[in-house]
């Protein structure tokens, strides 16, 4: 008897793929909202702070009809040994842009560029096995943050 799980499908994506990085980003998304809620909804600075972890810290910094960009980071404290340094160091520090129509995120990069600030017609390749790299750090980070408990539902602190 044929089962429909033994049938291959066709839309199924491999990792690594176009397909698989618009899962991933999607993925993302779901995992932002349960931090922060709905990405098209927020303004300002917002902090989590729990206890035994560092300070999360999202900054809308811009907010568009159909996309917003924010800033995503954990504020370490300075090292006592630094005497010039007075504010926290941020790390990891990402751009991240919201898709709010088609429910996506991903971490915002500059392009490559070739010789002369030109497009590199052989980077697309590699830009796709880079973007795949940082969104898959970017959906692994959000799940610990939820899992140490950080949450954004305080009001904005601009």
């Amino acid at each position: 008897m044929l089962c429909d799980a033994d049938i291959p499908v066709s839309w199924r994506a491999r990792p690594r793929t176009f397909v698989a990085l618009m899962s991933l980003y999607e993925s993302n998304h779901v995992r932002f909202q349960r931090l922060a809620g709905d990405p098209a909804r927020l303004t300002g600075t917002l902090i989590s702070r729990i206890a035994g972890d560092c300070v999360l810290q999202l900054a809308v910094l811009e907010n568009m009809p159909y996309t917003s960009t924010l800033s995503l980071t954990y504020l370490l404290p300075v090292a006592q040994q630094v005497p010039t340094a007075t504010a926290p160091e941020r790390l990891p520090d990402l751009r991240l842009r919201a898709y709010h129509d088609a429910r996506l995120l991903e971490v915002e990069m500059p392009q490559p560029t070739g010789r002369r600030g030109r497009p590199d017609p052989r980077a697309a390749e590699r830009e796709l096995q880079h973007r795949w790299a940082r969104n898959m750090m970017l959906n692994k980070w959000l799940e610990y943050c939820a899992e140490r408990g950080h949450r954004f539902m305080a009001a904005a602190l601009d």
